[in-house]
């Protein structure tokens, strides 16, 4: 399994939404609870929106500003391609069930529909114009 380096702004269970703004974090307001460590991958953009690729660590909750490395086990592919990356911090097999909750936050029209470990490296890697 492939290893990703993110930081997170969202901690798991907090409603405060941080951001990486001009090189520091700040507090962009309040929303639901995030359902997992929310971040993003350093360096790499999406074209969906011109922001780095979204990552969301599982596991327990983790302070905003916090560098985490994990597993790439999946991704939550979006209909507006702003897709989100699940990283693990041990190697697992995608598990539907347990990421329901995540699914559930993304908003109906959006489509969350969970992608496996291989469709989420190949999609990094076209993003990067390289090979798996």
């Amino acid at each position: 399994m492939k290893r990703l380096r993110t930081l997170v702004e969202w901690s798991k269970g907090s409603p405060l939404r941080y951001a990486f703004k001009g090189g520091r974090l700040v507090l962009v307001g309040e929303d639901a609870p995030a359902p997992v460590n929310y971040g993003f991958v350093p360096g790499l953009l999406n074209p969906a929106d011109g922001e780095e690729v979204d990552a969301c660590y599982l596991g327990p909750p983790l302070p905003p500003g916090t560098e985490a490395e994990g597993f790439l086990i999946g991704m939550v592919a979006l209909s507006d391609g702003d897709h989100k990356l699940v990283l693990s911090p041990e190697p697992s097999p995608l598990d539907p069930e347990a990421l329901a909750p995540l699914l559930a936050w993304f908003a109906p029209e959006r489509k969350p529909t969970l992608i496996e470990a291989e469709a989420a490296w190949a999609w990094l890697m076209h993003l990067q114009g390289g090979e798996g």
